[in-house]
């Protein structure tokens, strides 16, 4: 028989992460994500990934003094995107200019967590340095008593940010940034079974995330989101939209048959902050509503909300253009892209499967 998509065929053996649908449940190297977005940071949380273990407080201190001193992109690296068209979307500009850094002589078989931790410094400056380079914006450096992920927002925009939206994006960024055998990460265990550098899995992935059947985006519930604000009657337009038969963005995930672990996750860090910004504290009345509605209406569907809705309404509550997303998305993912990459390497087998011939022959 034949499974298109290798949809449920096990094709590897992980240490990483492991996604109990059915339970509603996410680990990180046996840790519930739950338990990780309470306690640690996002850095912490990427030391997990790849070293298999939380650091201490020494191992901890040089992680993040190691992540800052890979910020800065290299100057051939800026002068390529400088010439890349101004049309050029932004997961094309991420793949180019990861792939330009395999310029760098430093890479090869086997990979290491040093690179690991090199690019992940880098996507965040990449995205910074193009999206102020098309707003014809200067170029804002990293500044290093800030750490990843508030480091990012402030290269964005060029100002120290909220510091509730800093906690928000860095829950939701601990939250994606490893997610079982994704399309991505399939990608770029692929590409590392052939023994091929780290950089060129990456790309791989990167190419794969940039598909809209994956890395997506959250313009739907940003729509929705808008339209409910203008409207001013949540249970009106939900109401509405579930009679016509239209599908309410950010409710349902094709894994979890339960709760998105992710979304009560994220959605227990909005409760934190509600007062501190309009728009998360509209999230969370529009996700009370929209079930409210769904159990009504859809009696016995399940549909519960999944980790794009928290997402969008934290990119709308720090005014990122819907553009960012996926980088954003990237930019977190690349963590667990290269813990796989890692992971790959360590006992690497090539992979090789086949296709079934339906043509003629003549």
């Amino acid at each position: 028989m034949i499974q298109k998509g290798l949809k449920g065929i096990v094709a590897a053996e992980t240490l990483i992460s492991h996604i109990d649908g059915d339970n509603g449940k996410l680990f990180y190297r046996g840790y519930e994500i739950r338990e990780i977005t309470k306690r640690f940071s996002f850095e912490e949380a990427a030391y997990l990934l790849w070293y298999g273990n939380f650091p201490d407080a020494e191992q901890l201190s040089a992680l993040k003094d190691e992540l800052k001193c890979n910020r800065d992109l290299p100057e051939y690296v800026k002068v390529i995107i400088d010439q890349l068209p101004p049309g050029m979307d932004l997961m094309s500009v991420i793949r180019t200019a990861i792939s330009a850094e395999s310029g760098n002589s430093n890479y090869g078989w086997k990979p290491s967590v040093s690179q690991a931790i090199r690019l992940t410094a880098l996507v965040p400056t990449i995205i910074a340095y193009r999206k102020r380079q098309l707003a014809g914006k200067k170029f804002v450096p990293h500044w290093n008593d800030l750490d990843h992920v508030e480091n990012y927002l402030y290269m964005l925009s060029g100002r120290m940010p909220n510091a509730a939206h800093v906690e928000a994006l860095e829950t939701y960024i601990i939250l994606t940034l490893e997610h079982g055998m994704n399309a991505s990460t399939f990608s770029a265990r692929v590409t590392a079974s052939t023994e091929s550098d780290i950089v060129s899995a990456i790309t791989s992935a990167i190419g794969t995330m940039k598909g809209p059947l994956h890395g997506g985006a959250p313009s739907g519930v940003i729509e929705l989101l808008n339209e409910i604000a203008l409207v001013g009657d949540a249970e009106k337009v939900l109401r509405d939209k579930v009679t016509n038969g239209e599908k309410l963005m950010g409710f349902g995930h094709r894994v979890y048959k339960t709760h998105d672990p992710r979304a009560i996750s994220l959605k227990a860090k909005l409760m934190e902050l509600v007062g501190e910004d309009e728009w998360l504290d509209l999230a969370m009345d529009v996700e009370s509503t929209a079930v409210k509605v769904l159990e009504e209406l859809k009696p016995g569907r399940a549909l519960y909300t999944n980790v794009e809705f928290y997402a969008a309404a934290i990119m709308k509550a720090i005014n990122m253009d819907a553009e960012l997303f996926t980088p954003t998305f990237t930019a977190s993912r690349i963590v667990g892209w290269t813990a796989h990459v890692l992971e790959q390497a360590e006992n690497n087998t090539i992979y090789r499967p086949q296709a079934k011939y339906n043509g003629s022959f003549k």
